[in-house]
């Protein structure tokens, strides 16, 4: 193994219970959730260990939750004495990421993600927008599709994910088109995602221009790891660089394939993605077969991957993700 990287995972990962059991096994892990209720006046970890789905499915709350339940495990596998030198995350995990690399504080990040999460669901009312995966169709045939969409509403693309997935963004008619067009040109699944607006399209405009005003009350420093960016999938550093581009990546694509893709470049061969869910290990693993190069994905959410995750980076037990 010779370079590490964490990922952290977005919207729509979320799931009622998750980060319960490092908060009961990990002194580190209860101090991030019970910081993170202090923080916010809300009791933020009820919502992740045994809220309503949909309390946890609203933005202005998942936004937090996956921020506080990826740096509570964070926290346990920093604890063991593993640590990254590359790190990403998918739209919102870019905030966990952002918090890796230290140029935020955990702190300061809660408050953003929080205020983002409002931003984003204020631009576009409940029920007008979602999103949408399409599974395996040759991305030469979108451009036909979006054009298909266009009399019915607006639908973009928010997320390259990998060679055999990318995500659709925009009005619910028109990615209904979106979806049925998709199928007819021989995709293998079109999904409609877990998420209350239409992230990662020109629909959230707004949403970027509010957040600019909540970023400017924020201290973010240079990054201490070598963090990739969404918005153009390459190497950032400077406190300068890295704002503007959280403004914009509110509403435009998320190159998560082409950023796997250049930490593989750069030799990263080991990834362990910290968080709620496991899309982004399995994106990782074909991303890394279609370059043909031979790259380890791992998943930590739970306190029984967590162990496996630790032996296998100390040596002690062969990956049963291969």
């Amino acid at each position: 193994m010779d370079k590490l990287a964490f990922i952290f995972p977005g919207q729509g990962s979320q799931y009622v219970g998750m980060g319960s059991d490092f908060y009961e096994n990990f002194a580190e892990s209860k101090k991030v959730f019970d910081e993170a209720n202090e923080v916010l006046n809300m009791d933020l970890k009820s919502i992740c260990f045994n809220g309503s789905e949909e309390d946890l499915k609203r933005t202005e709350n998942t936004q937090p939750a996956i921020l506080a339940t990826s740096i509570a495990i964070l926290k346990a596998i920093q604890c063991r004495g593993i640590d990254c030198e590359y790190t990403a995350g998918l739209s919102l995990g870019e905030y966990s990421s952002l918090v890796t690399s230290g140029s935020m504080e955990f702190r300061d990040a809660l408050k953003v993600v929080k205020e983002r999460g409002k931003f984003m669901q204020e631009a576009v009312p409940l029920g007008v927008g979602g999103m949408a995966a399409i599974l395996g169709l040759n991305r030469e045939k979108i451009p036909s599709i979006l054009q298909k969409t266009k009399e019915y509403g607006l639908v973009e693309v928010a997320n390259y994910n990998s060679p055999e997935q990318i995500v659709l963004s925009g009005e619910l008619k028109g990615l209904q088109i979106a979806c049925e067009e998709a199928i007819k040109l021989g995709a293998k699944k079109a999904v409609p995602l877990s998420v209350s607006a239409p992230f990662h399209s020109s629909l959230l405009v707004s949403a970027g221009e509010k957040l600019k005003n909540e970023l400017s009350k924020v201290d973010i420093k240079d990054a201490q790891k070598k963090f990739i960016s969404n918005v153009d999938a390459k190497l950032l550093s400077s406190k300068d660089e890295i704002k503007p581009k959280l403004i914009n990546q509110v509403s435009n694509s998320v190159l998560w394939q082409q950023s796997v893709e250049c930490m593989i470049n750069e030799g990263v061969d080991t990834f362990i993605e910290i968080g709620p869910g496991k899309s982004l290990s399995g994106f990782v693993k074909r991303i890394g077969k279609a370059v043909g190069k031979e790259v380890k994905a791992l998943s930590v959410n739970d306190v029984v991957s967590f162990e496996e995750t630790i032996n296998y980076i100390k040596g002690g037990k062969e990956d049963e993700s291969k």
